[in-house]
């Protein structure tokens, strides 16, 4: 029995010797300490002894079942730092690598479009204003010469929030507020979100437009057109025709509208001009006497021009689009193009 007990210590700690995981660690106490083990199985062979050798072989398999318990201790300690140290290393940075790089948004077309057409005035002496989406009726439409019985309000399908205050409908407010606070000279272009009461393809609820006002002694309707074609033709480059056509706007007068040449069939004719080789682009004219009574201009001293156009409109001419919805639906395969 003495030899039995010993050899198992031994080959225990042969074994221990040899693992290589927690895991197999584990595996080799069950099988030696376990109810079912090795030693417990020696164990239960003292009963057959002989009363006298009971007692020192009962206190032999107890120091062996504590050797056995220490190695076994020894060697879950030693395995243990090593698959900690392990750990560490797999799930270290290494800090000399590459960073991983965000994925790098773009500047929305509309947004790209509005910056470049403010730069392009900035450059010829213009101001950017700002004003405010819900507006009163009374800068939206009145002081812009266009009273409550005024037909022209027909022409604006509007959004009303009560009798008095309106989604603007175009960024033409904002003139008569920066009028009603500076003396001419005034030279400002107004981006900024507008609303109307419209949808389909080429037209939705809510859009861009880019207004201009030109204030000064002695201004005149060719003033207007040179620094609308200057304008334009470094938008869209130096080769592209300009035409203005005569029309109405109830706050100037005279007005007009300006074609340029179609950039797709370059003026021979084509779908999307209509085969006529021209593009409407914007609406101008001459800032009419009437507007002036309600910021207190006088204008028998003072003239002006005014123009607006739609950001979507240059931004669909610009990159080719042939849906407006489509710069508002935030779909990422269309906007990873800009």
């Amino acid at each position: 029995m003495e030899d039995r007990l010993q050899g198992l210590l031994t080959e225990a700690r042969s074994l221990i010797g040899e693992a290589t995981s927690l895991d197999e660690i584990e595996t080799l106490r069950v099988n030696i300490l376990g109810r079912k083990g090795t030693l417990t199985a020696l164990l239960k062979g003292l009963a057959d002894l002989p009363p006298e050798q009971k007692p020192v072989l009962g206190k032999l398999a107890n120091q062996i079942k504590e050797q056995i318990l220490a190695v076994l201790e020894d060697a879950r300690r030693v395995l243990g730092e090593a698959e900690q140290q392990r750990r560490t290393v797999e799930g270290a940075v290494d800090v000399t690598l590459p960073g991983r790089r965000l994925p790098a948004g773009g500047t929305h077309p509309i947004t790209r479009v509005t910056d470049d057409v403010c730069a392009i005035f900035k450059r010829l002496g213009f101001s950017v204003a700002q004003g405010p989406e819900i507006e009163l009726d009374y800068y939206n439409f009145e002081a812009l010469n266009i009273p409550k019985d005024h037909p022209a309000r027909q022409m604006q399908d509007t959004f009303y929030v009560s009798d008095d205050v309106v989604l603007r409908t175009h960024t033409s407010p904002v003139q008569v507020r920066v009028m009603e606070k500076q003396q001419p000279p005034v030279k400002v272009v107004v981006p900024g979100r507008v609303y109307r009461c419209d949808s389909d393809l080429t037209h939705t609820p809510m859009f861009d437009q880019i207004e201009g006002l030109l204030v000064d002694k002695a201004v005149t309707f060719a003033d207007l057109k040179g620094v609308l074609v200057a304008f334009l033709h470094a938008f869209f480059g130096s080769s592209a025709g300009v035409r203005f056509r005569p029309s109405y706007f109830p706050f100037t007068e005279p007005s007009a509208e300006v074609d340029i040449e179609c950039v797709m069939c370059k003026g021979k004719g084509c779908r999307v001009c209509g085969q006529t080789g021209w593009l409407e682009i914007l609406g101008c004219g001459m800032v009419d006497p009437a507007v002036y009574k309600f910021v207190n201009y006088d204008p028998e001293e003072f003239t002006g021009f005014a123009f607006g156009m739609g950001v979507e409109r240059l931004a669909m001419l610009r990159y080719g689009i042939d849906d407006l919805r489509l710069f508002f639906a935030n779909d990422l395969r269309f906007l990873r193009q800009f």
